[in-house]
């Protein structure tokens, strides 16, 4: 089975099943010294785990990490950073009515038809449960970009048809934490919560989208067309489960614009540098990066499974069949996706910087051929008693 890496230079690679024993990731070409403990991945671990609020899924799981290798007295090695999540909480008898017939929207169906076989408890490999390596992985990434200047943000924009209004980056910072829905804007996250629990006593499920912004990108990240940084988002962010279509800057507002009401004049700064004039193209022009902050949005599908009754067949026994998808699920996904989308984002951001030459791919010092650190380990039997 392919598709269980990412990245070129600063690479993921996944495993696991939602009803497994537990989940896994390993990072591949973190430099060595950076400052790592295992609470800076639980804290984005924590924002991501099930059963943190009535609008998500009764699931309990603790999801603590725990670093098998990769560090040293707190520092990373340069070596691979390898890291597991327990599964405590799984439940695999309710998903028995499915496994030869298969639940609809789902991917039952199409790993049974690609892999002739398929584990299919939880939905196995293609259940979001997933993602919570995805979010480890990012919270390394994270640490990489804040040594670097580099911040980001993302908060639920949309549920159903309830939008919140513009807000700015200090915005996101300072509110799309204070509420369960994870939107910056007070009022709003409200009314959004009110529309989820309408959706919830009705045993059916919405949909919504995540917005995000990046501060502090350097000018000349990415490359000319497929490995453009747009190219290289749009992957990151349609491998975010349910997400249905990824926008930047203007997104599919630009369709309405006239090229003189879009394009965006040059100046200087106040450092004599030319800048553009605005920033409708979300920090990104030719696939690479201006300088200006990306901002961008991701729109995620309502959860498919839903406890309406719905139709399905059982290939094993010939029947056509009405279920109900009992079980623990969401009602909504994008105030849980915002951690995810958030990882993706951090994940392409340090690959674009060690593939630039901005970091060093070594060492966070960026001082090659330099054994004495400040973190590399003391010898035993130097120190004094």
């Amino acid at each position: 089975m392919n598709g269980n890496r990412f990245g070129r230079l600063f690479q993921v690679t996944t495993y696991g099943e939602s009803h497994g024993d537990a989940m896994g990731v390993v990072v591949s070409g973190c430099p060595a010294g950076l400052e790592l403990s295992e609470a800076d991945i639980q804290r984005d671990l924590d924002r991501r785990k099930p059963g943190q609020s009535m609008i998500t899924t009764s699931r309990g799981e603790p999801d603590e990490v725990r670093i098998h290798s990769g560090l040293q007295d707190g520092y990373t090695t340069g070596t691979p950073l390898g890291m597991v999540i327990q599964n405590k909480d799984a439940r695999s008898g309710k998903y028995e009515p499915y496994v030869t017939a298969p639940r609809p929207s789902h991917g039952d169906f199409t790993y049974s038809a690609k892999f002739g076989t398929r584990n299919w408890g939880g939905g196995g490999r293609s259940s979001a449960r997933e993602t919570v390596n995805w979010v480890a992985a990012g919270a390394v990434a994270k640490k990489v970009l804040d040594d670097h200047g580099i911040e980001l943000k993302a908060h639920v924009n949309q549920i159903g048809d309830i939008e919140a209004p513009d807000v700015s980056f200090e915005q996101m910072l300072e509110h799309s934490e204070d509420n369960e829905v994870r939107c910056a804007h007070p009022e709003t996250a409200d009314r959004m919560r009110e529309r989820i629990e309408q959706y919830q006593k009705e045993g059916d499920s919405i949909g919504g989208s995540v917005e995000f912004e990046v501060r502090g990108v350097p000018r000349g990240l990415g490359a000319p067309r497929f490995d453009s940084m747009t190219a290289r988002l749009g992957q990151a962010m349609m491998s975010v489960p349910a997400a249905t279509a990824f926008e930047f800057g203007l997104g599919r507002e630009a369709r309405r614009y006239r090229g003189s009401e879009r394009n965006e004049d040059w100046e200087f700064d106040e450092d004599g540098d030319p800048v553009p004039v605005g920033n409708d193209h979300g920090g990104i022009q030719g696939g690479i990066t201006t300088g200006q902050p990306i901002r961008g949005e991701v729109t995620i599908h309502a959860p498919t499974s839903i406890p309406k009754a719905q139709t399905t067949v059982d290939w094993e026994t010939g029947e056509e069949k009405e279920i109900q998808v009992v079980g623990r699920h969401d009602p909504v996904l994008p105030p849980r996706g915002v951690p995810v989308v958030e990882s993706m984002l951090a994940l392409t951001l340090v690959d674009f910087l060690l593939l630039s030459g901005r970091a060093n791919p070594d060492r966070m010092d960026g001082r090659p051929g330099k054994y004495e650190t400040d973190y590399h380990p003391r010898s035993p039997g130097n120190v004094d008693e």
